[in-house]
């Protein structure tokens, strides 16, 4: 499947008062996409001030939105890591996913890597089709949710020939 972005979405840097939106995006998607996690401990609130106070702070964020400005998703990179890519649910599979993450690659354009659980298999397909390879295997232990996961890493593609050593 081809991936259209069907309207004028535009990707700008994130500001302090799209927490809450970003919150809202990271919560469903999360609920949406892996039903299989356990349980969140963290309120919606909570999930806010972090947003705010750490995401927003330590990491270089962008968000996706609509001609109406409403945040449909975002990303986070921290240093070479893409640490956070979700989408609103229902706007999944339109292209804007695709968009977030080339900012993060024009962003990162050496190298970019990043975490996905071994069971998120459409995360998986996605990062594959951007040209991610696996660079390890996880039991869980370094995540909080005890999650077997999973390193990707995208380097540019030279000659052919991708720069990974």
């Amino acid at each position: 499947m081809t991936e259209t972005v069907e309207e004028k979405i535009v990707v700008r840097p994130a500001e302090a008062a799209d927490a809450a939106a970003i919150a809202r995006a990271h919560i469903t998607s999360r609920e949406v996409a892996m039903p299989w996690l356990p349980p969140r401990k963290r309120t919606d609130a909570e999930v806010e001030r972090w947003v705010r106070e750490v995401v927003l702070i330590e990491a270089d964020v962008w968000v996706a939105v609509d001609a109406g400005g409403a945040v449909l998703g975002y990303a986070a990179v921290e240093g070479e890591w893409l640490e956070h890519l979700y989408l609103l649910p229902e706007v999944r599979r339109r292209g804007i996913g695709s968009l977030l993450l080339a900012r993060a690659k024009e962003h990162r354009p050496d190298r970019l890597d990043l975490h996905v659980f071994q069971r998120n298999t459409d995360a998986r397909a996605f990062y594959a089709r951007h040209g991610f390879t696996v660079v390890d295997l996880n039991d869980g232990s370094r995540n909080m949710e005890r999650e077997p996961d999973m390193t990707l890493r995208w380097t540019p593609v030279t000659n052919g020939t991708s720069t990974d050593g």
